[in-house]
C-alpha cells in the first residue's frame, strides 16, 4: 500500500498499515474485486458482470483504491489484474476463505443461530 493510501484509514487517527488495509478491504465491494481477479484479467464490463452487476461508478472507485494501493493495475486494451503484491494479499485471504468453506458445512449447536446474510 503506497504511504498517500495508508495514511487515510477513516475512523483512525493512527495511520497504522492495518488500519488503512481494513478500511480500504472494509469497502463495498473491494473484497470481491479481488476474489474475482484471482484467476484472470476482466475487462470493466467483464468485472462489473463478475459483482453481480455493482454500479460503474462504485467499481470504478474502488478499482481506483485498489491500482493507488499497488493491488491491481490496469492492462490497456486487456483490463485489470491483480499485482504481485495483489495475488500476495489474496493468498493471506485464503485461509480465511477455507475457514469460511468448513464453517458453512460445520454442525450447528443447538439453539445456535446461523444467519443468511
Amino acid at each position: 500500500m503506497t504511504r498517500t493510501a495508508m495514511g487515510s484509514a477513516r475512523g483512525s487517527r493512527t495511520g497504522r498499515p492495518i488500519m488503512a488495509l481494513l478500511d480500504l478491504l472494509g469497502r463495498r465491494w473491494t473484497l470481491r474485486i479481488l476474489w474475482e481477479l484471482r484467476e484472470m484479467t476482466l475487462t470493466s464490463r467483464a468485472l462489473r458482470q463478475a459483482c453481480d452487476d455493482a454500479s460503474p461508478t462504485v467499481l470504478q472507485a474502488r478499482l481506483a483504491d485498489l491500482r493507488q494501493a499497488g493491488f491491481v493495475e490496469l492492462l490497456p486494451g486487456r483490463g485489470y489484474r491483480l499485482t504481485a503484491t495483489g495475488k500476495e494479499l489474496l493468498g493471506t485471504l485464503l485461509p480465511l476463505h477455507r475457514f469460511a468453506e468448513r464453517w458453512r458445512d460445520s454442525p450447528r449447536r443447538p439453539g445456535e443461530r446461523r444467519d443468511a446474510s
